[in-house]
């Protein structure tokens, strides 16, 4: 059965970006940390046209997640790092140019309404007013049979996790401390339980919970 799938990597103190987020700087200062792991990876470099990279269990999990998923589920703030009118966001047209990486629908949950964008590969956004629940059954019915992978960030995870929404989630802790930033968790997450752990020699740790 098509499964709603969060993955995202976490400090070892709780937060999946850094201080300061800005238009320069999305994740935060020091943000780009957490995910140097599955950046250094061979099926990451492949997956974005660039060569070399290591092998081992890194990359054997960053291929398996490279085309997981059939749709995504993103936030405003994932999505330009804007709030408000959109006539009055800097980045309104997203980080990504024409031809972002998604290659399917993308659903962006957002207060102010706007029309739908497609662009180049296959991405096609789609602005949501009424809420995650809607947001997710759009997600399925252009997903098919796939899964839908939700991207973020912080505040709409805990939404979705917070009305037991998620079946999946793929939490890769890396070995760094940030002290402050943006949390994942913050109270009564949802119940998922622990299926499964793996250590890499990255010193990152690869946990996999499902639904109970």
């Amino acid at each position: 059965m098509p499964e709603l799938i969060l993955d995202i990597s976490m400090s070892l103190d709780g937060f999946v970006a850094g201080p300061n987020p800005s238009l320069e700087d999305p994740l935060g200062q020091g943000g780009m940390r957490l995910h140097e792991w599955i950046i250094a990876t061979k099926a990451w470099r492949e997956a974005h046209g660039q060569e070399g990279g290591e092998e081992g269990v890194d990359s054997d999990l960053a291929a398996e997640l490279v085309g997981q998923a059939s749709a995504t589920i993103m936030g405003r703030r994932m999505f330009s790092g804007g709030v408000g009118p959109w006539e009055d966001d800097p980045n309104a047209d997203a980080w990504w140019g024409d031809d972002p990486p998604f290659h399917h629908p993308v659903f962006v949950l957002t207060h102010h309404e706007r029309e739908l964008l497609p662009l180049k590969g296959g991405t096609t956004f789609t602005f949501v007013t009424d809420g995650i629940e809607s947001a997710l059954e759009q997600a399925q019915a252009a997903a098919g049979d796939g899964d839908i992978r939700l991207a973020g960030g912080a505040d709409v995870v805990r939404q979705y996790l917070r009305a037991g929404l998620v079946d999946r989630l793929q939490l890769h802790v890396a070995p760094v401390l940030f002290g402050q930033g943006t949390r994942l968790f913050e109270g009564n997450e949802g119940t998922l339980e622990l299926a499964g752990v793996g250590e890499s020699p990255s010193g990152v740790v690869h946990l996999d919970y499902r639904r109970r």
